[in-house]
């Protein structure tokens, strides 16, 4: 294939047809657009949303957590909160 030299390039400009694709410049920061960073973002919050369910169902049954967190969560409070009725006391 014979390519034309610059200087004939420059004045006839590429034909484009009205029917073919319409190209045109796509924002990105480093290579990722803002849908793919909108799916990235939903969908790594989905997997850290559940991930923080799990850790802290396996970790329920810690006295520690039990106190610190799941007892300051309002509508699952009760369920943490464990009274000794006076008759169990020893003392």
């Amino acid at each position: 294939m014979v390519f034309q030299s610059p200087v004939l390039r420059a004045k006839y400009p590429s034909y484009r047809s009205p029917y073919g694709p319409k190209y045109h410049y796509q924002p990105h920061l480093a290579g990722w657009t803002v849908k793919q960073l909108t799916g990235f973002g939903m969908k790594s919050g989905a997997l850290g949303a559940v991930a923080l369910f799990a850790v802290i169902f396996y970790a329920s049954g810690i006295p520690r957590i039990q106190r610190d967190i799941l007892q300051k969560i309002p509508f699952i409070r009760g369920h943490f909160i464990k009274e000794i009725p006076a008759s169990d006391n020893p003392f």
